[in-house]
């Protein structure tokens, strides 16, 4: 008799934990779904869900604020997805949100992002069953596309880049004859040089000139009509500083 009782008291105690358990199980399965509390519905057309799932989190600037509740097509270019969202964050999305699919990393689950609208815009809150704008979400698969683009553009760069490299060391092409063929570079100094003379000797040239008595008329009528000019610029700098003086002492006289 005694350990009949202890078997039933043991077994009561295991209905009880497994009870509260369970309990406990669905109260938290149910809050992370929003089966309690108070709730919210919205929704959000789109060309593609990407991979999108029910019981998907909705976050507002990054904090989950519920969950996806339905996925469901409308047309064959159209998909609705139904949000249950808390009643507390309501407030803080405007009509003109932007509804938005992520992901958590860069492979990671999805997610609904709502952008809460333009601050100081005078849109009224969302109400129940509102469906706000969407903005399309970019394909992984375009991603991979484009990176293998760009994969590909870096390996020809390369290639090119090789060739070209490979060329000049074998003196090929302009540059690497200037680079391998001392002659060449020789020729461009002694070019330089030349070119160097020429304008030393050219500017000898002009100095004889200015003492050359046919042509000393123009270079004095070059030199006079220099010093004019400086002479005017002197001027006028004096009659603006002059004005300037005569301004400030009619400004103490006022005083």
């Amino acid at each position: 008799m005694p350990k009949e009782k202890n078997y039933k008291w043991k077994l009561g105690f295991f209905a009880v934990t497994t009870l509260i358990v369970a309990i406990g199980a669905i109260y938290y399965i149910g809050k992370q779904k929003n089966k309690f509390g108070s709730v919210f519905r919205l929704s959000a057309l789109f060309h593609s869900v990407s991979g999108l799932k029910l019981g998907s989190n909705v976050r507002l600037g990054g904090i989950d604020i519920g969950t996806v509740d339905d996925i469901a097509l409308v047309t064959d270019t159209s998909v609705q997805v139904q949000m249950v969202l808390h009643k507390d964050v309501q407030k803080f999305i405007k009509k003109d949100a932007k509804v938005s699919i992520g992901s958590e990393g860069l492979m990671g689950d999805k997610v609904v992002v709502i952008s809460p609208g333009v601050s100081g815009s005078g849109q009224p809150m969302v109400a129940e069953n509102d469906s706000l704008s969407s903005v399309q979400p970019v394909e992984t698969d375009q991603i991979l596309a484009s990176l293998k683009t760009s994969a590909d553009n870096a390996a020809v760069i390369t290639s090119n880049l090789a060739d070209i490299s490979n060329r000049i060391n074998h003196g090929q092409g302009a540059l690497g004859k200037l680079l391998r063929d001392t002659g060449l570079s020789s020729n461009i100094s002694s070019t330089m040089k030349n070119l160097k003379k020429s304008s030393e000797g050219l500017n000898e040239n002009m100095e004889a000139a200015k003492h050359n008595f046919l042509l000393r008329g123009f270079f004095k009528k070059k030199e006079k009509e220099k010093k004019k000019k400086e002479e005017e610029e002197r001027k006028k700098q004096e009659d603006e500083e002059k004005k300037k003086a005569e301004g400030s002492d009619g400004g103490k006289k006022k005083n």
